[in-house]
């Protein structure tokens, strides 16, 4: 059972939602917090969402034989005993990352992963003089990570390649898709992209462009829609015939004014564009790309037929209403 057992460090909503993901997923789960009062909380709270897995037919096992697998642990070293992966769930302070890093490394398993799921701060800012430090990574879910799949896997300059790849392993087994960030930034690359969106929803609310109702609804059923199975990447892919590089060609120039408005003057260089596209036909030739479309329009189709409900049932107000 060491094998498969992990160690959550905080019992907040990341780390309760952690415990589900990992318990969902058949691992031992060691849960610890600074507050001990926190802990009865959040057993109630494991138990709470695993019945809306449940009722939602996404749980396989009985809701009590899952929560079974999750203890909760006064002591920092009793969570920590033979936990192959211990996962921080602290909140977003570099000193409180900081001292508890130091305590994990000192108590841990000599080969446990240490993983953060820091949602900014990168590892190195914390790991630096850390004697474990070769065993420090952040993983970033999204939230909740027991239905959001994507979690960023992000070394540090200190971080050993073993570490990384097992981390990524243990992650695949639970169902996640583990992305790999090459490069430490701030924000890593879900927030970057989230925070874009953010930065550019709240101009346009404070230039009168329009509501943030109108706004919501463009991302939810414009942009979301296709987001929800494309990255932005394929999703201009496959708008323009020709492909990414006819794309850029076409749209580039507006959308560098568009850029430039912000203060922003990240031009996409035709070394840039040419990169791109590249990496895009290697995944897909243009000789498919009509194919791949039609693969598209059916995949919103599907969507379609799941989420164009009566407007009274969905709860959402209409432009019109809001208008009104």
């Amino acid at each position: 059972m060491a094998e498969r057992t992990v160690a959550v460090v905080g019992a907040g909503s990341i780390g309760v939602a952690f415990c589900v993901l990992f318990a969902k997923a058949g691992f031992r789960v060691r849960l610890w917090d600074a507050y001990p009062e926190a802990l009865p909380r959040a057993e109630k709270d494991i138990v709470d969402r695993l019945e809306l897995l449940r009722r939602h037919g996404l749980l396989e096992e009985p809701v009590s034989v899952v929560a079974e697998r999750v203890s909760s642990h006064r002591v920092l070293l009793g969570a920590l005993r033979g936990a192959q992966l211990v996962q921080e769930c602290a909140p977003e302070t570099l000193a409180i990352k900081e001292e508890l890093f130091d305590e994990i490394g000192a108590y841990s398993e000599p080969g446990a992963v240490l993983a953060s799921s820091s949602s900014a701060i990168p590892a190195s800012r914390f790991a630096e003089s850390n004697p474990s430090r070769e065993r420090i990574l952040i993983a970033h879910p999204g939230n909740p990570p027991y239905l959001i799949p994507v979690i960023e896997v992000v070394p540090s300059e200190f971080t050993a390649k073993e570490p990384i790849a097992r981390a990524i392993r243990i992650y695949r087994e639970t169902g996640l898709r583990p992305v790999l960030v090459e490069k430490e930034v701030e924000g890593f690359v879900f927030n970057r992209l989230q925070g874009a969106l953010l930065r550019e929803a709240y101009c346009l609310l404070r230039d009168g462009v329009a509501t943030v109702e109108g706004i919501d609804e463009v991302v939810r059923n414009g942009l979301g829609r296709r987001w929800s199975f494309m990255g932005p990447f394929e999703t201009v892919d496959l708008n323009t015939r020709g492909g990414i590089a006819s794309h850029a060609e076409k749209m580039g120039p507006a959308y560098a004014r568009m850029g430039a408005e912000r203060g922003q003057h990240d031009v996409w260089a035709s070394d840039l564009v040419a990169q791109a596209d590249a990496q895009r036909r290697e995944c897909l030739p243009l000789s498919k790309w009509a194919e791949r479309v039609q693969w598209r329009d059916e995949q919103l189709m599907r969507l379609s037929r799941l989420f164009d409900l009566p407007q009274e049932s969905a709860g959402t107000p209409t432009l019109e209403e809001n208008a009104s």
